[in-house]
């Protein structure tokens, strides 16, 4: 009997399908065996090759700088065996650690500090790197940073540079922190989308951009004193760093067009005349004054010098003993399962749990560097450490940049909080949005009806307006939460209620701001909090430092922005709106991004969500 085509269309595909997963197998096969050479080459072949005398730290940082690196390392493999160059963040603990290290070592001579691939961080992270770039200049060794142009936080790492040379057509850009942002009010009146509004605190005003057309007054006064706060630790710290005089750099900045006239416009020649640089170089001319400093490579055409990720990997840690375990909390906070570089409720969690039921760790340090999200993903994280410390282990939270709203609920369980004084902490607020699409609906000439058996039945549907009654339960929701968070707080603070309620109502303030107001214990680094874990669980100096984190899944989770009725119409609108407005790209993508995470909570399936989210972020 003669086969149909469809069986030879079958077989071929069959055998197609075969022949691809027997490569794919083959492959992986091939880079298992790979890096098992490689290691048994690293342990039994010499290792790595002794650093030169007088060797150079180039200290190349790429991307932002961040607390934890999202994705896993499948996928770090991967790109490291293709050569392809797609990092795009550097984590803080890796430039900590190599630049103590380096400090430390005596074949390291110098340091080149190149900050172009910079693409951002906060302020509290990038003093962290300066303080530690100090640290690397007490015991005598020089550090040279050079970058064809500084925007202001390359710039506050050169600045602790023992000489800072910029290349002949650079600029330092040194514009203030503080920024206008969207206001959406009009705009969704436009489309038909109501966003109903239900908070506690006269200054959270995380939501405001969804149902104003600029900020409250109350908004406003807590910016202006967050912000101004922040430029002041900003300038004085430069100026220290540069030996300028207190208050030179704003005189400079006020007069900027006045002397740029001076110097025709030469914008690089300024920065040398008003002592930001020390002297215009390109890059090659760095490299012969490093040859001249240093010893040539053997070819003779550069400096003896070893790049950071090289450094990096000569580094081993200690892998036996008692340690400080630390979990990073960086990211916005969502129920659930959440993967490297985010948090979630049920995944940060389960680490903490992990470094309280390992015996080898004797203390925990909680890394935040949050604006928050659910409440109740904070609790569960919040609840976690306090049956660390229950268990006998102190726990000491590390502010990062910022860490407000949630990100001060999961802070609130510690024997200690240490901040840098420019953390962004506080917004001790709840707020929940309710987006409702029943204008749009209207437009589109769509009606909904139906038949209930309770008046809760449709209450939450998109759709429809809000019923008052429902409001009133959810607002009832949101004062009971609020209660709860600046109860905890106040039994954490070891005061009263009433205390903490008159410096939260979702007000934001600095690390040194929340000191003087006794919302954290003390003013310090990351090492500062690892010290402190180490003294409180008896560890004396020797002592390893443990990373308790989690790979992701093999199939990454795939988040429907604009999933739900009420999502797909406000989603439509939006497009609509913005094509064809000639607005910039980035000005069009960021009011998609807020615009999107509105949508976010439209498509949640749950009735409403109460929200600890400051929807700040780092200056």
């Amino acid at each position: 009997m003669s086969r149909s085509p469809f069986a030879y269309l079958r077989s071929g595909l069959g055998f197609c399908w075969r022949a691809l997963d027997a490569s794919r197998r083959a492959l992986f096969n091939l880079l298992f065996l790979a890096l098992i050479i490689a290691l048994l080459y690293t342990i039994f072949g010499g290792g790595l090759k002794p650093l030169a005398a007088k060797t150079t730290l180039v200290l190349d940082l790429k991307g932002a700088l961040v607390e934890q690196t999202s994705g896993n390392a499948r996928e770090a493999l991967m790109s490291s065996v293709s050569g392809a160059e797609t990092r795009k963040m550097t984590q803080l603990r890796d430039v900590l650690a190599v630049l103590d290290a380096a400090a430390k070592a005596p074949s390291i001579g110098a340091a080149v500090l190149l900050t172009d691939d910079l693409q951002g961080s906060g302020l509290a992270a990038l003093r962290e790197v300066a303080a530690a770039l100090e640290r690397f200049k007490a015991g005598g060794k020089q550090v040279v940073a050079w970058g064809s142009s500084f925007d202001q936080r390359q710039y506050l790492l050169a600045a602790h540079a023992s000489e800072v040379y910029m290349h002949p057509m650079g600029t330092v850009l040194l514009d203030g922190f503080g920024r206008y942002r969207n206001y959406y009010r009009d705009a969704l009146d436009k489309v038909g989308v109501t966003v109903n509004l239900l908070k506690v605190g006269t200054f959270k005003s995380a939501a405001e951009p969804f149902i104003a057309n600029g900020p409250s007054p109350a908004a406003a006064e807590a910016d202006a004193y967050l912000v101004n706060a922040l430029w002041a630790s900003y300038t004085g710290e430069v100026e220290k760093a540069r030996k300028m005089q207190p208050g030179q750099l704003m005189v400079d900045i006020n007069a900027l067009p006045d002397n740029a006239a001076k110097v025709d416009g030469d914008l690089a020649k300024l920065a040398v005349a008003t002592k930001l640089v020390d002297g215009l170089k390109t890059r090659d001319e760095i490299r012969q004054l490093m040859i001249q400093r240093g010893v040539k490579e053997s070819n003779g055409k550069s400096f003896a010098q070893v790049n950071f990720d090289d450094y990096l990997a000569r580094l081993h840690p200690k892998l036996s003993g008692d340690a400080v375990g630390v979990v990073i909390a960086a990211g916005e906070i969502s129920d659930g399962v959440a993967g490297p570089g985010s948090i979630g409720g049920e995944s940060t969690s389960k680490l903490i749990r992990m470094a309280r039921e390992d015996d080898k760790i004797k203390a925990v340090v909680l890394r935040v560097d949050s604006p928050g999200g659910s409440a109740f993903a904070s609790e569960l994280i919040r609840r976690e450490l306090e049956l660390t410390r229950a268990a006998g282990k102190p726990v000491v939270v590390s502010m990062g940049n910022v860490a407000a709203s949630g990100g001060y609920w999961i802070s609130m369980s510690a024997d200690e909080v240490i901040a840098d004084p420019t953390t962004i902490t506080g917004s001790i607020g709840v707020f929940a949005l309710l987006p409702k699409a029943d204008k749009v609906i209207d437009k589109l000439g769509i009606h909904t009806a139906g038949t209930t058996t309770t008046w809760m039945g449709d209450a939450s549907n998109p759709l429809r307006p809000l019923d008052p009654r429902f409001g009133q339960v959810i607002q009832s929701s949101i004062n009971h939460i609020y209660a709860d968070f600046t109860g905890r707080a106040a039994k954490a603070r070891k005061t009263t209620p009433e205390k903490i309620d008159a410096v939260a109502q979702g007000r934001v303030w600095t690390g040194a701001q929340a000191k003087e107001r006794g919302l954290i214990d003390t003013l310090g680094s990351y090492g500062d909090a690892l010290k402190s874990a180490a003294t409180r669980a008896k560890l004396g100096g020797d002592y390893r430092v443990v990373y308790i984190e989690r790979e992701t899944s093999k199939v990454d989770r795939l988040i429907d922005l604009f999933g739900g009725s009420v999502a797909q119409a406000v989603g439509a609108q939006v497009k609509l709106g913005l094509a064809g407005t000639g607005l910039p790209a980035g000005v069009a993508g960021e009011a998609a991004r807020e615009l999107s995470w509105l949508n976010e909570l439209g498509a949640s399936r749950k009735p409403f969500m109460a929200l600890t989210h400051c929807l700040c972020e780092a200056p």
